[in-house]
This record gives C-alpha cells, structure tokens and sequence, in this order.
C-alpha cells in the first residue's frame, strides 16, 4: 500500500475491515447503554441504590489502566513509524501491562460482588452491570491479546512487521478505551 492510500479516507489506519468491527461494537454497545439508560429512568431510586454499591475507586484505578494502556499504545505505534523498534515493543509492553492489571482488578471487583451476593439475579441493575462488564472485559482480553502478539511480531521480524496490523490492533485496543470511557460514568456515577 502506497503512503498516498494510507491518507485516503478509503485506506484508514488498520484498514476498512477493522474500522467496520469498531463501528458494529460500538454500536451494540451504544444499544445495550442506551437500554441501561432507558431502564434506569423508569426505576431511578433502585438503580441509583444498585449504583452506590459499586467501588468507584477501583472503577477509577481501572480506568487509569486503560487510559495508560492506550496513550502507550499510540507511542508505540509512533515509534513504530520512526523505526524504534526497540521503543515500540517497550510501550506496547506496558499497554499489555496496564491491560493485564485492568483485568486482575475488574476480576477482583467481580468476585467482591459475588462475595456481596450481587450476582445477575440480584437486580436489573445488576443484570446490566454483569453483561456490559463482562462483555467489555473479554474485548479487553481480546485487545490484550492482540497487543501481545503485535509486539511479538515487532521483537522477532521488526522490519516484517506490518504498520497496517499494529495500526488494526491499537486501533482495538482504543476502541476498548472508548467503550469504558462510557460505560464508567453511566455504571458508577450516573444512577
């Protein structure tokens, strides 16, 4: 692919198909928020009480995670671009790390609400709670993943390594971001 494709809005980073998965998880995250919001107006002082047992510290440290993850992440994709190879796969390093902490903490997080009996039959506040987290933390997972294997890519083949894929996984991996970045507020503070 030529640099003249790469800035034509046919040819955005990670290519077309990704950016078309973006869009469709956006989307349905976009309706399932929506369906929480909507649900969460017609019960306002039970899903406000749901809420407040919600440990807005770890939400917050976890999304200081992700923030992390995905600012290390675009550093790396720029020093991709410039050729440190070396540089890139650090950072990538460290979005993979901040990833695997996001996923820890959300896991101890989910075994408090278990501990606390705040489980999927608990209330529709919670249902809400358990599959848009849920589903969020295995794309996580999946971003994580990714990221592994892009920055394995870039230690072993370094020159091999493709700007079209990093690009298609940080791309994934901001997508995550996005999605907590909505869901944070709406889950913890909004209700």
């Amino acid at each position: 692919m030529s640099e003249n494709q790469n800035k034509n809005i046919a040819y955005p980073p990670g290519g077309v198909l990704m950016w078309i998965i973006i869009y469709l998880e956006l989307a349905t995250f976009g309706m399932a928020m929506a369906a929480l919001a909507y649900y969460g107006s017609l019960d306002r002082v039970n899903y406000h009480n749901d809420s407040l047992m919600l440990n807005k510290l770890l939400g917050t440290i976890n999304t200081v995670f992700l923030l992390s993850g995905g600012f290390f992440a675009a550093l790396g994709v720029q020093e991709f671009k410039k050729n440190h190879f070396d540089k890139s796969s650090k950072y990538l390093f460290w979005s993979i790390i901040t990833g695997i902490g996001f996923l820890l903490l959300k896991l101890l997080e989910y075994q408090q609400k278990i501990e606390g009996g705040l489980d999927m039959s608990y209330s529709p506040f919670y249902m809400n709670y358990w599959l848009l987290t849920g589903f969020h933390w295995i794309h996580v997972l999946v971003g994580v993943v990714i990221l592994f294997f892009i920055r394995n890519t870039i230690v072993k083949k370094q020159e091999g390594a493709s700007l079209e894929d990093i690009e298609a996984g940080v791309a994934f991996w901001h997508m995550c971001d996005l999605i907590w970045l909505l869901l944070f507020p709406l889950l913890y503070f909004l209700f």
